[in-house]
C-alpha cells in the first residue's frame, strides 16, 4: 500500500505525517497532541472533535484506521495491544519499539473490545496458538 499523508496547515506551522506512523491523539484543551511511532510529537490548535471531522474529511477511507476511544483519544487500531478493562488501561505498541499507556474508561474499552471481537474476529481466522490465551 502507497504511503498515505494527513497535512495539517495553521498560520504559523504545517505537519506532513505518514498516517501509519500515527499512534494516537490526545486531547489537551482546544489542543491536541499527536503522537508518532518514532516518539515524536506535535500540537494542533484544533480539539479532538475537529481532528475527527479532519481526518474523516481528509483521508476518506483510510481513515477507518482511527477510532475515538473516550474523550480525550483518538487512536490507531493497528497498534492495540491490550486492553485491560479492569485497570482502564489501553497499551498501544507495535510490539518492537515503543510502547504507550493509556487511560481510558471501562465503557471505552468495552466498546473498543467488543469492535475488534465482532468485527475483525469475523475477518481474521485464529489459529490454535492464540486461543490458548
Amino acid at each position: 500500500m502507497a504511503q498515505k499523508f494527513l497535512y495539517l496547515n495553521s498560520r504559523d506551522e504545517f505537519f506532513r505525517v505518514d498516517i501509519s506512523r500515527i499512534v494516537y491523539f490526545e486531547a489537551e484543551g482546544n489542543y491536541t497532541n499527536i503522537i508518532l511511532s518514532n516518539k515524536l510529537k506535535g500540537i494542533v490548535c484544533m480539539n479532538l472533535s475537529q481532528m475527527q471531522t479532519v481526518l474523516s474529511d481528509n483521508l476518506k477511507e483510510a481513515a477507518s484506521i482511527f477510532a475515538r476511544v473516550g474523550k480525550s483519544h483518538i487512536i490507531n487500531l493497528n497498534y492495540v495491544y491490550h486492553i485491560s478493562i479492569l485497570r482502564q488501561r489501553l497499551t498501544l505498541s507495535d510490539g518492537v519499539n515503543f510502547e504507550y499507556a493509556l487511560s481510558v474508561s471501562k465503557e471505552a474499552l468495552k466498546k473498543l473490545r467488543e469492535l475488534f471481537i465482532s468485527g475483525l474476529s469475523s475477518q481474521i481466522p485464529l489459529n490454535e496458538s492464540e486461543n490458548e490465551q
